[in-house]
């Protein structure tokens, strides 16, 4: 069915030599832009009668371009590398302005990045063909991106956003983005960890380049220290995201001579093996203990449990993005029984922020009894609601139409 809708144009836009003489290669520069799809208004409207998608609350009106993009971007080391993401552009005639949406993808152990209507990027699409330009950056060390990926990193997050949002800029008249002045930023799982870092590392770094119109982190572990750092020692059906975090953060804080030494055997020579970037995280989470805890020396553990001034714990608090002011209007999402992302760090950020003084900060119970993934799906549908009504002209946003909140109830009740 997929392959029924890829029409795939492999013509470069842009190439250019990133070690070229003269030419030095700065963060958001574009390096290349290839359309790798294009999918029509029939064929969407196909795909959304197979998959019971509601018109009503998610409207097909454009065809729908599809370009990846490589531009350059600054790694926590200080290098200018490349990175990569994908870039959907509605095919409007009116010309009108249209809004620019980051959306961060969910956590990604496989290096590559297939091109598809699937998954988050159908969510894309889904926002593209209702005139949002959406883009979604890779991250470092995904898809084209060099260097390693750094899980649940916010500075690494933000920066690969902040530079695709460079390069988008400088793509607006070559692709005819008709882009207004709104900026939108979401996503899903670690991409709400990413969407958070990103609205925040905007509105403290970089608030005399870029204003946020909203943001909806959706189901994205915010308290690293706190609410998250709770489920290493619990029974937990996704334990290879503790070795995928212990890795990225040794790799950029340098807080163990050998990553191996912190891991029990067998664990100390399996766990280098895991992380391959072809191997599939639930591989890896079948052979790891169920406790994550357990796969760590004790000497470790006692150190994370009784010393505050703990190297791992010390980044932990760095990479938290839940205690801040936002100025900007926050929707965060969540569902109670999420097994992969405690609800708690939802409840967290909320109550951290409105104590630090923000205004504007919507909290949105997205399904009792969903899991990660479905949570995912009525998450999304929430988060366009509310995108939409400041399209609309609501200042500081709203829920959305009663009528349309009315009728997400009534599926979310069959549901469950």
């Amino acid at each position: 069915m997929v392959q029924h809708f890829l029409k795939l144009s492999f013509l470069s836009l842009f190439s250019l030599n990133l070690y070229a003489q003269n030419n030095a290669i700065r963060p958001g520069d574009v390096l290349q832009c290839t359309k790798v799809l294009s999918v029509t208004k029939s064929e969407l409207s196909g795909l959304w009668k197979k998959n019971k998608i509601s018109r009503f609350l998610v409207p097909v009106r454009y065809d729908v371009d599809v370009y990846e993009l490589v531009y350059a971007s600054k790694y926590p080391d200080g290098e200018v590398v490349e990175t990569s993401g994908l870039l959907f552009v509605p095919l409007t005639q009116d010309k009108k302005s249209r809004p620019l949406l980051m959306f961060n993808h969910g956590t990604q152990l496989r290096n590559n990045r297939k091109v598809g209507l699937r998954s988050e990027q159908g969510i894309c699409v889904g926002f593209a063909t209702d005139g949002y330009v959406v883009a979604m950056p890779d991250y470092f060390g995904i898809a084209k991106g060099d260097k390693i990926h750094i899980y649940q990193h916010a500075e690494s997050e933000a920066q690969s956003n902040i530079d695709m949002i460079r390069a988008i800029r400088k793509l607006h008249d070559s692709l005819g983005l008709h882009l207004n002045d709104q900026l939108f930023i979401t996503g899903y799982s670690q991409g709400g960890h990413a969407a958070m870092a990103t609205h925040k590392f905007i509105e403290e770094c970089y608030f005399d380049e870029f204003t946020v119109t909203a943001s909806a982190p959706m189901s994205g572990a915010y308290d690293m220290t706190g609410v998250q750092s709770e489920i290493m020692f619990k029974q937990y059906t996704h334990p290879a995201y503790l070795p995928y975090l212990l890795s990225g953060y040794n790799e950029i804080y340098k807080l163990f001579s050998d990553i191996r030494k912190i891991f029990k055997a067998p664990y100390d020579t399996l766990i280098p093996k895991f992380y391959d970037g072809k191997t599939h995280f639930d591989d890896i989470n079948r052979k790891l203990p169920s406790k994550p805890v357990e796969m760590l020396k004790e000497e470790y553990v006692e150190e994370f449990r009784s010393n505050p001034k703990f190297s791992f714990l010390q980044v932990l608090y760095q990479n938290n993005v839940h205690d801040w002011k936002p100025s900007r209007p926050v929707m965060l999402c969540y569902c109670e029984a999420d097994e992969q992302v405690d609800y708690r760090n939802s409840i967290s950020a909320y109550q951290k922020m409105k104590a630090n003084g923000s205004k504007h900060i919507y909290l949105t119970h997205a399904g009792k009894k969903f899991n990660h993934f479905r949570c995912a799906l009525y998450s999304v549908i929430y988060t366009k609601l509310f995108f939409d009504s400041f399209r609309k002209g609501k200042k500081f946003g709203s829920r959305g139409p009663v009528f349309k909140r009315a009728l997400l109830g009534i599926s979310k009740a069959f549901v469950d």
